[in-house]
């Protein structure tokens, strides 16, 4: 091997050394800080996605105390309020976490792994 090919590889493991010693952001579990009306709605619309449902009901202060959120099932009623009789699928509850990324808000849905980035929320480490 030459001087310079000597160099070159050298070069290049030094390089690859510091990727691993320079890792990027690193993921923090979070909680939502000063929700407003545009960042709640946007969570209520990136959950109803990943649930493929169209609408969901969150309370005004999900995730603003612990990074975990829960949707459960709701269960159909007739008129008068009294649960349908009838079929009822007794699914699980769907689980979400809040982690911050680097200077992002990333919403991830435990049962499939999929991540959703909040545009219009703020978040700090927990």
């Amino acid at each position: 091997m030459t001087t310079t090919g000597a160099a070159t590889l050298a070069g290049a493991l030094l390089a690859m050394a510091g990727c691993h010693a320079h890792p990027g952001p690193t993921e923090v579990p979070a909680v939502l800080t000063h929700p407003t009306a545009e960042s709640r709605a946007e969570l209520r619309q990136v959950v109803a996605r990943a649930l493929n449902r169209d609408t969901v009901t969150l309370a005004d202060d999900a995730l603003t105390a612990d990074g975990a959120l829960i949707v459960e099932r709701t269960l159909r009623r007739d008129a008068q309020g009294r649960p349908l009789q009838g079929m009822e699928t007794r699914a699980r509850p769907e689980h979400f976490r809040l982690v911050r990324n680097g200077s992002r808000c990333v919403l991830v849905h435990e049962g499939s792994g999929r991540r959703f980035t909040l545009e219009s929320a703020t978040c700090v480490p927990r």
